[in-house]
C-alpha cells in the first residue's frame, strides 16, 4: 500500500473541504430560486395592492390603476419576478407599501434583535446540551443517565411561550433580578444587552438543549463501542486522548447535524417569544407586515429567512467536516 505524503494529505483535506462547501452551495441555488419564486407567487396570489394600503378602501379605480402602474404591478408576472429577483441579488428588498421605507434597512435593524436572541439561545443550547449529553454518555446506564434523559425529555415538550411567562414571573416579577421586557443594543454595554436577552434566549433554548443532549449522548455511546476505541484502550492510551480524539470526534456528528435543524426553529419561535418579552424584532415585524398587507415587507422576511437558514447549514457542514472524520469521508 502506498504511503501518503504531506502534500497528498493536504490535497485530500482541501478536496474534502471543497466538497463540504460545494454541496451546500449547490443546494443553495435551487433552494433560493424556488424559495424566492414561491415567495413572490404567494404575494401575487394574495391579491393585495399598494393602492389599498396607501389610499384606503375609498380609492377610485383610476387611483388604484395609477398606483399599481407606479409600482410596476401592471406588468406580466414573470417580468415582475425577474425584476424583483434582480433587485434582491443587488441586496435591494424593495420599499414598504405601508410607509415607503427601505425593507432591507428596517429588516437589518429588526434582524439584529432577533439574531441576538437566537444567537444567545444557540450558545445556551450548545453548551448545556453538550454538557448534559457528555454527562449522560460518561455515566451510561446509571441513574445519572436516566436523570438527564428524563430532564431533557421534559424540557423538550415545554412550549417557549409557557417557559417565557414562567421565567418572567419568577426572575423579573418575584425576584426582580432581570428586566421583564425590552432590548438594549450591545453598544450600551455587554451587561445590559445580555440582561435583556437572557430570559427570551433561555425560553427559546430548551428544545435545542434537549435535542443536542440526546444526539450527543447517543453518538458518544455508539462511538465508545467501536473497535478503534477498544484498541486504543488496550494499547493504554491516555483516557482523555481517547475521549477527545476518538470518541468525541466520531460521536459529535449527530449533535452538530441537528443544529442545522434547530436554527430555523429558533427563528420561528422568535415570533411568539418577542411578543412576550417586548422585543421589536424580526418576528414582530413579520407579523405586523402580514396584518397590514405589506407584501414587499413579508417577502423580504421570507427571503432573508431562506438565506439565513442556508448560510447557517453551510457553516454547520464545514464544522462537521473539520471535526468528524466520518463526515469528511461522506459517510
Amino acid at each position: 500500500m502506498a504511503t501518503l505524503t504531506g502534500p497528498d494529505l493536504r490535497r485530500i483535506r482541501t478536496r474534502r473541504l471543497a466538497v463540504s462547501i460545494g454541496k451546500p452551495l449547490a443546494v443553495f441555488v435551487p433552494v433560493f430560486l424556488l424559495g424566492t419564486f414561491f415567495t413572490f407567487l404567494l404575494g401575487h396570489l394574495s391579491g393585495r395592492s399598494p393602492a389599498y394600503v396607501q389610499l384606503g378602501d375609498a380609492a377610485t379605480p383610476e387611483a388604484v390603476a395609477a398606483v399599481e402602474h407606479e409600482w410596476g404591478l401592471d406588468r406580466p408576472f414573470l417580468l415582475q419576478y425577474v425584476n424583483w429577483l434582480d433587485d434582491i441579488l443587488r441586496f435591494d428588498l424593495g420599499e414598504s407599501w405601508f410607509n415607503g421605507h427601505s425593507v432591507a434597512a428596517v429588516l437589518l435593524d429588526r434582524a439584529v434583535i432577533t439574531l441576538s436572541a437566537a444567537g444567545v439561545a444557540l450558545v445556551i443550547g450548545v453548551v448545556a446540551g453538550f454538557a448534559l449529553g457528555a454527562l449522560a454518555a460518561r455515566f451510561h446506564a446509571t441513574w445519572v443517565d436516566r436523570a438527564v434523559t428524563g430532564f431533557t425529555t421534559t424540557i423538550s415538550v415545554l412550549p417557549p411561550f409557557v417557559v417565557g411567562i414562567a421565567l418572567v414571573a419568577v426572575f423579573a416579577v418575584s425576584l426582580d433580578l432581570l428586566p421583564a421586557a425590552g432590548y438594549v443594543p450591545i453598544e450600551a454595554g455587554l451587561g445590559p444587552w445580555l440582561s435583556h436577552l437572557i430570559l427570551p434566549a433561555v425560553a427559546l433554548s430548551f428544545d435545542t438543549v434537549a435535542d443536542v443532549a440526546r444526539q450527543l449522548r447517543d453518538g458518544l455511546v455508539s462511538a465508545r463501542r467501536e473497535n478503534y476505541v477498544t484498541g486504543a484502550i488496550v494499547r493504554g492510551l491516555d483516557p482523555r486522548r481517547i475521549f477527545f480524539v476518538h470518541v468525541l470526534r466520531n460521536g459529535v456528528g449527530p449533535a452538530l447535524a441537528v443544529l442545522g435543524l434547530k436554527f430555523p426553529a429558533l427563528l420561528g419561535g422568535a415570533v411568539v417569544t418577542e411578543a412576550i418579552f417586548g422585543l421589536s424584532g424580526y418576528g414582530v415585524f413579520a407579523t405586523q407586515a402580514a396584518i397590514r398587507g405589506d407584501v414587499p415587507a413579508v417577502q423580504g422576511v421570507l427571503v432573508v429567512s431562506v438565506v439565513l437558514v442556508v448560510v447557517f447549514n453551510l457553516i454547520v457542514n464545514i464544522v462537521l467536516n473539520r471535526l468528524s472524520p466520518a463526515a469528511a469521508r461522506g459517510v
